[in-house]
């Protein structure tokens, strides 16, 4: 008997030291599931970098310097098909709710409240709807607002910390979606209803001087580093860095939303990296904004080198994408519509220099290192993944998800090879250019079309042979230009998406497949 008692003993002390190592099962698998960054750019261009996302290296590739961008690919998985929208806000709350621009109705970029943007209001030839101009709202008493449940919200409820970093934009002044504390995160820094900042500058107190005094563009909440000879990059970086320590402290998984104002006008030179682009002879507003892009490669190599210090590396998942094309229309130097090449035109547009990003994918032990997907996605497709990298795959949503998990590219599966995308864009966003304006669009396949409202126009394109989008095929094929816009048309029905209306008769724009009816 007393053999048994000292065994019984010994097995209680081992049970009992294995407690105190492991403080509790939940805790246990808690410490088990990924941290995940999701590492925002916002007006990042597809060629804005020296990776390339096309089959070649290109002149642009060769002008961008972002070595760590280029460990991320080396370390995980490039996606050359990646898609967000024409303008920031429609992409930010396509990524916070998982639904399509036509379906959420934050059709254009928000700032004030209850009003149509001023360039909607004079228009001269379409009057656009009341879109959703107050955001993504957490209340049901907000009007033009949609009421979602954001997946960062999911994940706090799942144990996760979730830290807003930078640029938010999800919702107009005085409303709920202004503050990203109403929206499922826990932290946030430096986030509000503004899309740009008034200035990169810690001497200029990132806009918070008393000549801006009650304007909506000052960056909130970085007193601290008011005077320093510090870029606002930078310094976000550095407060990211300070909020993943004390989600580690708690030994809690962190979901990190790194959404950097950069690249976003005004363009600002980082002088850590300016003076090296000015000695290639570069227009000087465009080595500012090459400046700008190392800047924010510089955070992301941060980024990775906290990650390997603090040795949660190898259980955190890294997602790299941008908001919308890059700036190409105005404010660059050089010829406009250029700055995106071979892609067409730029932000605001519906061509693919508009609404193709570059996107990667770091996933240790899970995603191929060095590997390359060739299939398309959206930017709504980021709730369901990122959901399913957390393991929450129990959750209810009040919306209707609408995005596709990509869980099976990443683990080197094939995707849909004929999934429609749809984009749609009853708004007016300001310049001119290749593929700007109010327009619909449908992606499937190899091939596109764009519907452009004033007109009542289409331009047809194979994207597999023609990356340009030179070449409207229209005329030439108007059986599968027929077949999409049918397609596109039901689809719009089937969210009772908003069209504007033609001033000259006050006629609802015609759906693109009533286009073929006669």
């Amino acid at each position: 008997m007393r053999i048994y008692a000292i065994l019984h003993r010994l097995i209680f002390l081992f049970i009992l030291s294995n407690l105190a190592c492991n403080p509790g099962q939940e805790e246990a698998s808690a410490d088990q599931r990924p941290n995940i960054i999701l590492f925002l750019v916002d007006d990042m261009g597809w060629q804005d970098t020296s990776v390339p996302f096309w089959k070649e290296v290109t002149p642009f590739n060769r002008l961008y310097r972002t070595p760590n961008m280029e460990r991320l690919a080396a370390q995980g998985m490039k996606f050359t098909q990646a898609y967000a929208t024409p303008v920031c806000s429609p992409t930010r709350i396509s990524l916070l709710t998982g639904m399509n621009a036509a379906h959420h109705r934050v059709t254009n970029w928000t700032l004030q409240p209850d009003v149509l943007q001023p360039m909607e209001t004079d228009h001269a030839k379409l009057i656009f709807p009341m879109w959703n101009v107050n955001g993504v709202v957490a209340d049901h008493e907000t009007p033009q607002a949609v009421l979602a449940t954001p997946f960062p919200k999911i994940l706090r409820e799942n144990g996760y910390r979730t830290i807003h970093v930078g640029k938010a934009h999800f919702g107009a002044i005085g409303k709920s979606g202004e503050n990203p504390l109403n929206l499922g995160f826990d932290v946030n820094i430096g986030g509000h209803a503004a899309g740009a900042p008034k200035s990169y500058y810690g001497t200029e107190n990132f806009g918070n001087t008393p000549e801006f005094e009650g304007t909506p563009w000052p960056v909130p909440g970085l007193e601290a580093y008011y005077g320093q000879d510090i870029n606002l990059t930078e310094v976000l970086t550095i407060e990211a860095k300070k909020a993943m320590d004390a989600a580690i402290a708690d030994q809690k998984p962190f979901y990190l939303y790194m959404s950097h104002y950069a690249v976003h006008t005004p363009i600002m030179e980082d002088h850590r990296f300016y003076q090296k682009y000015l000695d290639q002879n570069m227009d000087t507003t465009e080595a500012k904004y090459a400046s700008m892009v190392e800047s924010m490669d510089h955070s992301l190599g941060e980024l990775m080198d906290y990650l390997e210090e603090r040795q949660i590396e190898e259980n955190t998942v890294i997602l790299f994408m941008s908001d919308n094309g890059g700036l190409s229309a105005v404010a660059r130097g050089g010829t406009p519509h250029t700055h995106n090449r071979p892609l067409s035109s730029g932000k605001g547009s519906m061509r693919e220099g508009g609404i193709r990003e570059p996107m990667l994918v770091k996933w240790p032990g899970k995603v191929t290192a060095g590997a390359v997907c060739n299939d398309y996605l959206i930017i709504e497709d980021f709730y369901p993944t990122i959901l399913e990298l957390a393991g929450v795959d129990d959750y209810k949503a009040i919306q209707t998800i609408e995005g596709k998990s990509f869980m099976p590219l990443l683990l080197g599966q094939s995707g849909e090879t004929d999934r429609p995308l749809f984009w749609h864009y009853p708004n007016e966003w300001g310049p001119t250019g290749p593929g700007i304006g109010a327009a619909s669009t449908i992606r499937k396949g190899d091939w596109k079309l764009i519907y452009y409202h004033a007109g009542e126009t289409f331009e047809l394109f194979n994207i597999r042979e023609d990356i340009s989008e030179e070449n409207n095929l229209f005329e030439i094929n108007p059986t599968k230009a027929k077949e999409l816009a049918q397609e596109l048309s039901q689809y719009l029905k089937s969210v009772d998406a908003q069209m504007p209306r033609h001033i000259k008769n006050e006629q609802i724009v015609a759906w693109p497949g009533d286009k073929f009816t006669s």
